[in-house]
């Protein structure tokens, strides 16, 4: 059972970038795949894969369809004063160190229909799912297509060696997936209702406004970067910079921060400095942030920074979105809507190396909370989505 994997994932302490060897108990669980490891600054992935019986190993990275399930195993630190084993043999004896949580977050524990615990929605319950959902489905096929696992222990962290890394790595050695499912916890009210077609990017600015000091008895003398900016401010701030599509919400521009002077009621400032943050649609970029803000600010003594954090993207495939559509509906009766809310995921990576992905999960609502926890429903329904998903997808003929 997938919850019985859950159990044993929870139980290894691997806040970001520690692995513990969760990989090792992963492997484990896919005897039958091969290993594909990678280890940079102090970040460890692996990537398990399955070539079908009868196929020559060479010859299928060429010829047949790839289908990856992602994810990370890395979580963020329990926080509320909860003890942090170290290592999973230690986690066995903590409960009386859990701080304000309810149990302690890295022995899992099950009450009222919930299994709480570190990670249990971000994302180690979406990971057993796609675990235990391939052991099923390779017990009985053998399917003409590979299967792998990419796991990253950085995505909570920099990103920097974590997927982003591991795919290069795939890219040089010719395999890249052609599909991927990244199990974020992306649902609402029940496991499914909610698939992420795309995401959202992050772009990130600084606006310096320069002035001149002085007294504020004498405001000839000075130049207030303040007075400059003036009504120019509602111009910025809160500024839907597109109107947004039936896929992405406008893109918004949010002012931050604010700080200038020497907080003296008789000086005025020197110098301004705005940070903001735009979540920008595939119809926002950084450039097009640029040219408002300087259409704007025009004639002002200013300087911009801008950096994207992550890019925006969305995955239009219809063959993937609708095998999954249905296998959510032949397991939960219900349609599940298509998003591209939310902050950034390692989904985006796959993107940028042309990789046709989706996101699906479990609920959201105690993301890296005190007392996280899912339900034993939401577990129980994503097992079979994914394995209904399995069978649809290798049975079609449009791969």
């Amino acid at each position: 059972m997938a919850l019985e994997i859950l159990k044993k994932l929870i139980q290894y302490p691997t806040i970001t970038p520690l692995e513990h060897g969760i990989y090792e108990y992963i492997h484990t669980l896919l005897p039958s795949f091969d290993v594909l490891h990678s280890t940079q600054g102090g970040v460890k992935n692996i990537m398990l894969y399955h070539i079908p019986k009868g196929y020559d190993i060479k010859q299928s990275w060429q010829t047949l369809p790839h289908f990856c399930f992602a994810g990370h195993i890395d979580v963020v630190p329990p926080g509320g004063g909860a003890i942090i084993p170290k290592d999973i043999d230690a986690a066995k004896d903590l409960q009386q160190d859990k701080g304000t949580w309810q149990y302690h977050p890295f022995i899992p524990t099950i009450h009222d229909g919930y299994i709480y615990g570190r990670g249990t929605q971000d994302m180690k319950g979406g990971i057993a799912c796609f675990l235990r959902a391939l052991q099923i489905f390779l017990t009985n096929n053998n399917p003409p297509i590979i299967l792998s696992v990419l796991l990253t222990s950085d995505e909570e962290g920099d990103g920097i060696y974590g997927t982003r890394y591991m795919l290069d790595i795939l890219k040089q050695h010719n395999m890249l997936p052609t599909y991927a499912i990244v199990a974020e916890p992306t649902s609402n009210n029940i496991a499914g209702d909610t698939i992420k077609v795309g995401r959202r990017g992050s772009i990130n600015g600084i606006i310096r406004i320069e002035g001149k000091q002085g007294h504020v008895a004498y405001p000839e003398k000075c130049s207030n970067p303040v007075e400059l900016l003036g009504a120019k401010l509602g111009q910025l701030a809160g500024i839907y910079l597109d109107s947004g599509d039936a896929v992405f919400s406008e893109s918004k521009l949010v002012i931050t921060d604010i700080r200038g002077g020497i907080e003296a009621v008789n000086v005025t400032p020197n110098d301004l400095k705005i940070m903001f943050n735009v979540r920008n649609s595939t119809m926002t970029t950084p450039q097009s942030v640029r040219s408002y803000i300087d259409s704007i600010l025009a004639g002002l003594p200013y300087t911009l920074e801008l950096t994207q954090s992550s890019k925006s993207f969305v995955t239009e495939d219809t063959t993937l979105i609708s095998l999954l559509q249905d296998a959510v509906y032949r397991q939960l009766q219900i349609k599940p809507s298509l998003s591209t809310s939310g902050g950034t995921s390692d989904a985006r990576f796959f993107s940028e190396y042309g990789v046709k992905v989706v996101e699906l999960g479990v609920c959201n609502d105690r993301i890296h909370a005190i007392d996280e926890r899912v339900s034993l429903r939401d577990i129980e329904q994503l097992q079979h989505i994914f394995l209904t998903f399995l069978e649809s997808l290798c049975n079609t003929n449009t791969l």
